[in-house]
């Protein structure tokens, strides 16, 4: 089988155990996933079912006790520590709960960030910024620290900074949820934007059912295991 037959993302048995012995926690059971290109998945589930620890795994920020994830075809197990930050580099964004912005620095310049490891020069840096920006609804907002930004519009810069790269998956962990209701379906409508004009796979994790709902599958977690999924849109292949 050839990379081009496979998921983009795919999950086999994976589990994921933390500690040892009588102390030992088991965050995932053995799981299965796909995730084909294009799509945008939820994951739902209780405080500890195994949702966040799921989407760490899919970042590269955590690895599986056992079990097999394969990106593109790739079995990602056996990708270097430097492979990893690699794939993490060029394919994946990340949007986080509490924005994850550097407070004593600019809009452009959180942004930009991501570009400095990939060391391109400044001026680039600079107009690819102030692009993604513009494409999250914030231009003219270059210089803004974000003290000086509301709750959705730091939200606004972490997307931006999680896009400039151009990723093929946007990684969301709870990013409607330091947002009041108005401001955060205003991210959900950025974010399905991103999804559906751009064909961004997106896989988010959040508690709130009204926002799992706008994804085109909700995959519920309970203790370590998917428990049910629900298709709320279908996708053309």
């Amino acid at each position: 089988m050839t990379s081009k037959d496979c998921p983009l993302i795919e999950l086999r048995k994976v589990t994921k155990v933390y500690g040892h012995g009588i102390a030992a926690v088991h965050a995932l059971r053995g799981i299965d996933m796909r995730i084909e290109s294009g799509q945008f998945v939820a994951l739902m589930g209780p405080s500890g079912s195994g949702k966040s620890t799921c989407l760490n795994i899919l970042g590269c920020l955590d690895t599986p006790t056992s079990g097999q994830y394969l990106f593109k075809g790739i079995d990602v197990g056996t990708l270097t520590r430097n492979q990893r930050a690699i794939l993490r580099r060029y394919y994946l964004g990340f949007v986080f709960q509490s924005f994850n912005l550097l407070n004593r620095t600019s809009a452009i310049e959180n942004v930009e960030l991501p570009l400095i490891y990939r060391g391109l020069p400044a001026r680039q840096r600079h107009a690819l910024a102030r692009q993604a920006l513009s494409q999250v609804g914030l231009a003219g907002w270059d210089h803004h620290t974000p003290s000086e930004l509301s709750g959705g519009q730091q939200q606004r810069v972490a997307i931006a900074r999680a896009i400039i790269t151009q990723p093929l998956v946007l990684l969301a962990d709870e990013p409607t949820g330091n947002l009041d209701s108005a401001c955060g379906q205003e991210i959900m409508d950025l974010i399905i934007s991103l999804n559906r004009q751009q064909g961004i796979t997106v896989v988010m994790v959040t508690h709130e059912p009204d926002m799992a709902a706008r994804a085109d599958r909700i995959l519920h977690f309970k203790d370590g295991l998917i428990d049910s999924e629900h298709i709320t849109r279908q996708v053309a292949s």
